[in-house]
């Protein structure tokens, strides 16, 4: 299998220790090099393989294999450097033109603060999803957060809570049901997927007493998708979708909004949570947490979610191949 390419991450947050602890965990099933600076994975206890392409990944017995987007000067645990965000924006970059052209299976992300990549390179996006898309030509990227038994998708992401009754269309819900339909059939072997959809309102909207948007915005798009063939129901209370019942009636549940989403799956299994973007081109994945510069180089950091993320991205860009 071709080797998956690890970004850098934040250098001052959690990234390289995870990647390094994953590394030496032996628990991740495939191959993997990451694109960052070897000082900086020496230092935190890596045995390094510097390598020139992607395909000598496999070649670095005994040792973390490293493709060198070298650092200005090493980070200091939890305080961000602004010299050091073009180089891991350089990273997410090289690591998805691998993938798109076919010598990385998949992109694996470290997280990043969006702040730093703003105030040191002018990111100009959002956050990692919206990069993706914009290097990939995505129309439309999907952010999924996954768990052992329980996907979800919210339908507005990074927005104020005040926004998302706003944004929220029949339209936009439809559009991310078809791509979460979609990838569960490619990504996750589902043959005929079931969307369960929340409401935004509590109850449901309760036949209009508590907002009409479940009625006139939530419940059209659910009868959108089931005329083109997409087994989704709803829209049903939030607060009584998450139980392991009901849970064992979808393949993944489509939410209105980012906390709807991400609050369960997080009391689900929070170590072991992974965040999939759906819609592009490549296979792409990250563990669901941040840059963490509270406990960045105390030896802390708990690689659970970087293992699972290596692990899930080589298994969809497995699926992928027919493997």
């Amino acid at each position: 299998m071709r080797p998956l390419a690890v970004t850098m991450g934040d250098p001052a947050g959690i990234g390289g220790e995870i990647v390094v602890a994953a590394w030496r965990s032996c628990a991740v099933t495939a191959p993997f090099f990451c694109i960052d600076d070897p000082a900086r994975l020496e230092a935190l206890g890596a045995r390094v393989a510097v390598i020139a392409e992607p395909e000598e990944a496999e070649g670095a017995e005994g040792a973390l294999p490293v493709l060198p987007e070298p650092l200005p000067f090493l980070a200091r645990p939890g305080e961000p450097a602004p010299e050091h965000a073009a180089p891991a924006i350089r990273s997410i970059e090289r690591a998805v033109g691998f993938a798109l052209s076919g010598r990385a299976a998949a992109v694996v992300t470290a997280p990043v603060n969006k702040r730093a990549l703003q105030e040191g390179a002018g990111f100009a996006h959002p956050g990692h999803t919206e990069f993706l898309a914009a290097l990939t030509g995505a129309k439309r990227p999907v952010m999924m957060l996954t768990a052992p038994g329980l996907r979800v998708v919210p339908v507005t992401i990074h927005i104020p809570l005040r926004e998302a009754p706003r944004q929220l269309t029949a339209a936009l819900i439809e559009e991310t049901g078809m791509v979460l339909a979609e990838a569960l059939i490619r990504d996750f072997g589902a043959a005929a997927p079931r969307i369960a959809v929340a409401g935004l309102n509590p109850h449901a909207g309760e036949g209009g007493a508590m907002g009409r948007e479940d009625m006139e915005i939530v419940a059209p798009a659910i009868a959108a998708l089931r005329a083109r063939g997409i087994d989704a129901f709803g829209p049903l209370p939030a607060d009584t979708m998450f139980h392991p019942a009901a849970r064992a009636r979808y393949d993944a549940a489509l939410c209105m909004y980012h906390d709807q989403a991400l609050i369960p799956v997080k009391m689900l299994d929070f170590a072991r949570g992974v965040n999939v973007t759906l819609g592009l081109p490549i296979v792409r994945t990250s563990p669901d947490h941040g840059v963490a510069y509270d406990i960045a180089g105390k030896g802390l950091a708990d690689p659970t979610s970087m293992i699972e993320s290596l692990n899930l991205a080589a298994a969809m860009a497995a699926g992928r191949a027919g493997v």
